[in-house]
């Protein structure tokens, strides 16, 4: 899907939406009239004036006065066999009382549910990593998967300090355009590197852009905007053709899903945040702490694994992490898991041990399981920029990561690592960390992410 098309999408769903919102306060106000009435019924001591109130929050909403008429003759019905004497002094006034009571309930309660449709209850998505993902004791979390809206809106949020950024340096670079020359395409260049999208990328868009007739004809700052992120997620689509965002599961049996990345990344964070996401749907998940170097590793996943109400395997302290993987993967297909995760160590700076444990790892995990691991997700912190790119280089030369799990890009202005990622690494980034909660560990969508990068820049016809 094209840059104008994404566009086109989101600016046909926003009025229906605004219109949505906007009926459904008009719809609250009438039912917040209801309750003013009925109130006033209440604090009446006329009949008549209860009447003629109660008339008129009849034409204002219809359910309240069924429920009204409802309860007027389960009233009559009530204190029919009360004597005729006590009757006559208090049916008037109990009937007018108990409508009232039954108005101002009702229309509460309207009130309520549309207060909700303009203003949705929080979902567990939104919940803090100390309750998100879990599930009352003895009882399986099976929260839903988030809907299309809520995705969009993480995204936007998840994006909007890195559209802000981007966007700024757009504008100053735009704000000395006079023509296209050479001059033009130096800046150009000098301002899509400070964005974090790659040399390569910023080279390969300029020489695509000196041959765009559209730029040449473009005669306004906007126009010139529209060409420059057209040219830039055409790009970014040719580069991912043929990838798959989806993770790989096993055909039977357990799959194994390993993580790689230095320390700091988020990876224990991200295998806590994933085991939530896949116990949520029904899978029976397993951990292994495999990064038995690093002080705390195996304690914070174990933390993870009580709150997330998953089973852990764990070893020594500077333990040989080879045979916390084999007593995994033995339980893994002993107790028939559906799901282990592998969470491994990050010292980099220790690079050749680091690939032989990681090579031995993955020996006895396709020794005891032939397709395993399944995925070999490498974890990388946005906020590092062209760091996390060269890191994401090291670890591709010596081990086979099949994907990328980009962390911490709700807080870095630096979003433009996405397209440098696929440009260079040619490795898809299949969930993206879009917030501190559990559920803001997203799958990562290609579209949510163009247009929650590019809101407000691109102008549609």
């Amino acid at each position: 899907m094209g840059l104008f098309d994404i566009f086109r999408r989101h600016k046909k769903e926003t009025p229906a939406s605004d219109h949505a919102a906007s009926t459904s306060l008009t719809t609250a106000a009438a039912t917040s009239e209801s309750t003013t009435v009925a109130a006033s019924l209440s604090a009446s001591g006329s009949t008549s004036q209860q009447a003629s109130a109660a008339s008129a929050s009849t034409e204002q909403s219809s359910s309240v006065s069924q429920s009204t008429s409802s309860l007027s003759t389960s009233v009559s019905q009530a204190v029919a066999p009360l004597s005729q004497s006590s009757l006559s002094a208090s049916t008037s006034g109990l009937a007018s009382a108990s409508a009232a009571a039954s108005l101002s309930t009702v229309a509460a309660h309207q009130s309520t549910t549309l207060a909700a449709s303009v203003s949705p209850a929080v979902p567990s998505s939104e919940l803090p990593d100390e309750t998100a993902g879990q599930a009352p004791s003895g009882e399986e979390s099976t929260t839903t998967a988030p809907s299309e809206d809520q995705q969009e809106k993480k995204y936007d949020r998840g994006l909007e300090k890195s559209r802000t950024g981007f966007g700024a340096r757009l504008n100053r670079f735009l704000a000395n355009f006079r023509h296209v020359d050479e001059d033009f395409f130096d800046d150009l260049e000098d301002m899509l590197i400070e964005s974090d999208v790659g040399y390569d990328m910023a080279m390969k868009l300029s020489d695509s852009l000196r041959e765009e007739v559209k730029l040449e004809n473009a005669k306004s700052k906007q126009e010139v905007s529209n060409v420059i992120i057209e040219k830039m997620v055409d790009l970014y689509e040719e580069a991912g053709q043929g990838e798959n965002p989806d993770l790989r599961m096993a055909a039977e049996g357990p799959t194994v899903i390993m993580f790689v990345g230095v320390n700091g990344a988020g990876k224990t964070t991200t295998i806590g945040k994933m085991a939530a996401l896949f116990k949520r749907q029904g899978k029976k998940v397993l951990l292994a702490a495999a990064d038995t170097f690093r002080a705390g590793a195996t304690e914070q996943l174990d933390v993870w694994a009580q709150r997330d109400g998953v089973d852990i395997v764990t070893g020594p302290e500077n333990g040989d992490p080879a045979a916390v993987v084999f007593d995994a993967v033995q339980k893994a297909k002993r107790e028939d898991y559906d799901v282990l995760f592998v969470d491994t160590a990050g010292r980099l700076q220790n690079k050749v041990n680091l690939m032989n444990e990681l090579a031995k790892m993955k020996r006895i995990l396709t020794r005891e399981i032939p397709d395993a691991p399944h995925e070999v997700l490498l974890v990388l912190d946005a906020t590092t920029g062209q760091n996390a790119l060269n890191q994401a280089k090291l670890f591709k030369q010596s081990t086979d990561v099949t994907g990328i799990v980009l962390t911490k890009l709700d807080g870095t202005a630096r979003g433009g690592i996405v397209l440098a990622i696929r440009n260079e690494l040619h490795l898809p980034v299949k969930y993206v960390g879009l917030g501190e909660k559990v559920d803001d560990l997203q799958k990562f969508n290609a579209s949510d992410f163009v247009y929650g990068l590019f809101k407000g820049l691109v102008e549609v016809d």
